[in-house]
């Protein structure tokens, strides 16, 4: 399903989607999503244009509500009867895309994996290379068949709170901290109100950017040297956090590429290390 010049076997083409659009087992997913200061309405432009037939996915609707948190995993059932609702049922193949290029669309591959789901897949470039090649959108929302879809939750894919810290505390695994430079190091604003700005002692920074070429991702000589700048040891476990559990899901998928597929990901992320009372430090890495 990938064409050679791809960085990753999960990735698809634009010309593999357009060639494939309106399969009966394929399901288009627009898994657009922008950060609080962003002022920008994911699915607004959803109905404003989408690659014809997709289907909206709310990763703030389709998560743990009660949480407290922003977009945390639901439970499986609930996870099961939401993308059901959407059409999406056992044996569909999935490609997942964002209005970006490459931002919230690993999350939702991500979480689809996490799931069960195998057939699943990012759109290389996303919207704006299939906008920018001419490519076909339409408007509105897109009224699917409800499906049948089985959760096979791996809950080892997931970290806690908890387990982050004693991770960091025994130095089994590393944290990959996605966020900006200036927000690792405390140097800038968290985007959401009452968290202090700072990072987990012992973790790394590896920004999402950094691993991401103009939407796509970036070609794995790219991905090792920033892995080695961020002071990473690929062949040691790795778990990825960010703000929210978004864009460590980016630096996921570029792990994987090159090979260093993570042990898991730390879904509270920054929201709920950053308002605990869990240790923070500022500055580079230690």
């Amino acid at each position: 399903m990938t064409d050679a010049p791809l960085s990753s076997p999960w990735l698809v083409s634009t010309g593999w989607l357009a060639d494939t659009l309106g399969a009966p087992d394929l399901v288009v997913v627009d898994a657009s999503w922008h950060l609080p200061t962003a002022g920008r309405d994911a699915k607004a432009e959803y109905r404003a244009g989408h690659i014809p037939g997709a289907v909206f996915f709310d990763i703030d609707a389709i998560a743990d509500t009660a949480s407290g948190l922003p977009h945390m995993l639901p439970d499986p059932a609930s996870f099961a009867a939401a993308v059901g609702a959407l059409g999406i049922g056992d044996g569909a193949r999935i490609v997942v895309y964002d209005s970006v290029g490459l931002f919230s669309a690993p999350r939702v591959w991500w979480t689809f994996q996490t799931f069960g789901a195998r057939e699943v897949f990012i759109l290389d470039g996303g919207l704006p290379k299939w906008q920018a090649e001419g490519r076909p959108v339409e408007a509105g929302e897109a009224t699917p068949a409800p499906a049948l879809f089985t959760p096979r939750f791996d809950a080892s894919r997931v970290a806690s709170i908890d387990e982050v810290a004693g991770l960091l505390a025994t130095g089994t695994a590393q944290v990959a901290d996605a966020r900006s430079g200036e927000r690792f190091r405390g140097e800038a604003p968290e985007p959401r109100a009452g968290l202090r700005a700072g990072h987990m002692p012992g973790a790394r920074n590896l920004p999402f950017g950094a691993v991401v070429r103009d939407g796509r991702l970036a070609d794995p000589a790219a991905i090792r040297a920033a892995v080695a700048a961020a002071g990473l040891d690929p062949e040691r476990p790795i778990v990825t956090s960010c703000g929210s559990g978004v864009t460590a899901s980016v630096i996921w998928l570029a792990l994987d590429a090159i090979g260093a597929t993570p042990k898991a990901l730390y879904d509270g992320s920054w929201s709920e290390w950053g308002g605990s009372d869990q240790p923070v430090a500022t500055g580079p890495a230690d």
